[in-house]
């Protein structure tokens, strides 16, 4: 029986470096444990937000084991591991140790290009590779390729161990065709924080958050809401979120929320090269926000 760990509020955790560049674990450690206290329901180490391309893996076991060491069993963890390489994914999955971890997140291939079939062949040799429940992840603003939803709803209906996919294309009909003809235990999850509101209350069964970094409670309640049904009280979170739904993406990702993180005081604003931080303009809107955010008490 097909049965989906990752549910609610997820967070894509960021990386925290220090000034001279390094991996700051103690930071990690500290955004972990305050995600945790906020009542995060799972946690997504390695995806886009944490500038994993620009990781040696000496760092990516490190910070693996820092988020693994953090949160212990209290809750699920989903650990980005997707290239544009079948063989080199497949390679990953049958020799490295995965323990600790209770699923795979695995991105579209990027610049390849490749047909739907292609993608579903790419799909198809992972899940017969991997030891873990998979989540596909589709952002064709980043790959360059869209997975529609006949392909997802193939791979979902042939691969058991294919547990949900987060949907980050903007297509709001493409979403809602997957929500509606998903097999039993499949789930769409939000990949975009500005319309995670609008996917749940048409099927989606919960978010891989950005925002949730700097704003675990807040956003976390939104998302709880909800789940309950609860839609006057999540409306009137979600709009508390509208500007800095913007902000956060306006000059790229995770450069936003690395800029917002330090407003909080929680993290450093640095970034790995290709990626800068925002504009003196963006930072200056950021804060004032976050000031005004801060008096609102939500």
């Amino acid at each position: 029986m097909r049965h989906n760990p990752f549910r609610g509020f997820g967070i894509a955790v960021a990386t925290p470096f220090d000034k001279e560049g390094h991996v700051e674990l103690n930071t990690l450690r500290t955004l972990v444990l305050d995600q945790l206290a906020s009542g995060a329901d799972f946690l997504c180490v390695l995806g886009t937000t944490a500038e994993t391309p620009t990781l040696s893996d000496t760092e990516k076991i490190a910070i693996r084991k820092t988020v693994q060491g953090t949160a212990g069993k209290d809750i699920p963890l989903l650990l980005g591991c997707g290239t544009n390489n079948t063989a080199e994914v497949c390679h990953f999955l049958k020799t490295e140790e995965l323990s600790g971890f209770d699923g795979i997140l695995v991105v579209c291939p990027f610049y390849n290009k490749p047909t739907q079939e292609g993608l579903y062949q790419h799909f198809k040799a992972i899940s017969e590779a991997s030891p873990l429940p998979i989540v596909l992840y589709n952002v064709p603003g980043r790959t360059g390729v869209n997975l529609t939803a006949q392909t997802t709803l193939r791979i979902a209906q042939d691969c058991e161990n294919v547990v949900a996919i987060k949907e980050a294309s903007g297509k709001i009909d493409q979403i809602e065709d997957i929500v509606d003809n998903a097999p039993e235990g499949f789930d769409v999850l939000s990949g975009d924080d500005s319309i995670t509101f609008e996917l749940m209350t048409v099927g989606a069964k919960g978010v891989i958050s950005v925002i949730g970094n700097a704003y675990p409670k807040e956003f976390g309640d939104m998302i709880h809401h909800t789940q309950k049904g609860e839609y006057t009280e999540a409306l009137k979170l979600h709009r508390k979120f509208n500007e800095f739904y913007k902000l956060m993406s306006i000059n790229g990702n995770p450069s936003g929320i690395k800029c917002l993180l330090k407003t909080l005081d929680k993290a450093e604003n640095i970034l790995r090269l290709p990626l800068v931080p925002v504009t003196e303009e963006t930072e200056k809107r950021i804060k004032l926000l976050a000031a005004n955010f801060k008096v609102e008490q939500l």
